[in-house]
């Protein structure tokens, strides 16, 4: 009897175990979707769309991952270019490829000098390139399955000026920021967060275009002061900790911010006004000690936008 009901309270056990597991959900069953989701997915695995915003039709360039299914909720990378630049150079330029991210390339509209550019800078053209953004995600959000907590933009040069910019304006709706030889204008106006937010920054110190240690006469601020000021916002610690990565790259990163607030930069001894990369890319047949995308590809990664942020 003994061994009966033994055997009984083994299998009743098993059968427990085995609901439990059929009730637990799924680690994405809670993923939002967007509207898009429920779209047949575009041809190919790049294409060029168009929005409408502020009353001028704007362009922007799509690479979808190799594996892209349409009804899969995908992280989304804006990486915006630099002066004079295109969103086809950009996608060359940072290559953005993880099989769970759809990068998308916004292009820039003339500015004052007959070159692209983007808000924030003294040069740039008349036009709400925020508003563009915001607009941008919303087409992305009705046309592609886009998992709205991980939207993140990255930029060069004043690309990265610009992310700094959207840092401080629309960090409810874009999770976390990268900018590489940032180039942060005082045209790009105050800056309050709503939140604290994700920044990384990358620059190297032999930048000739964008000084690493800034430049007064264009009101360009030194790197190290736009940190500390980032620091301050997210309500870091006022001195962050640095770690020699060899090769002449430095990490700093600052600690004990504020909500999901985080500042992280990289510099690079000798390097000039490029995207970092160990292979030749269209900033410089040189290759470079480190590569950027993956630091930033990581660093996207590690923070996604909290619901409670309002995105």
């Amino acid at each position: 009897m003994r061994r009966v009901t033994s055997c009984l309270l083994a299998v009743l056990a098993v059968l427990a175990g085995g609901v439990s597991a059929q009730a637990e959900p799924r680690s994405n069953e809670h993923t939002p979707l967007s509207a898009g989701c429920r779209q047949p997915a575009p041809p190919g695995q790049s294409y060029t769309g168009t929005v409408t915003s502020g009353g001028v039709e704007r362009t922007f360039l799509v690479r979808l991952p190799e594996n892209h299914r349409p009804t899969r909720p995908h992280a989304v990378v804006l990486a915006f270019h630099g002066h004079g630049r295109t969103s086809e150079y950009q996608r060359e330029l940072s290559d953005f490829s993880r099989p769970d991210v759809i990068a998308v390339y916004p292009q820039g509209l003339t500015g004052t000098d007959g070159k692209s550019a983007w808000q924030g800078a003294p040069y740039s053209a008349a036009v709400d390139d925020v508003q563009f953004t915001g607009d941008l995600i919303d087409e992305l959000q009705r046309t592609l399955c886009v998992n709205p907590s991980r939207i993140h933009a990255a930029g060069k040069s004043n690309g990265g000026g610009f992310t700094g910019l959207l840092a401080c304006r629309m960090g409810d709706r874009i999770a976390a920021f990268a900018a590489v030889s940032g180039a942060f204008y005082p045209q790009a106006g105050e800056c309050a967060p709503r939140r604290p937010v994700p920044v990384l920054a990358i620059h190297g110190t032999a930048d000739t275009t964008i000084p690493y240690d800034g430049d007064a006469e264009r009101g360009l601020p030194a790197l190290p002061d736009w940190l500390a000021a980032w620091s301050a916002r997210n309500g870091c610690d006022t001195e962050p900790r640095a770690h020699d990565l060899g090769d002449g790259v430095w990490r700093s990163r600052w600690h004990s911010c504020a909500g999901r607030g985080a500042v992280t930069h990289y510099r690079i001894d000798g390097l000039g006004h490029d995207w970092p990369s160990t292979r030749p890319n269209p900033d410089s047949e040189v290759p470079s000690v480190m590569d950027a995308t993956p630091v930033i590809e990581r660093f996207f990664a590690a923070h996604p936008l909290h619901p409670s942020s309002g995105g």
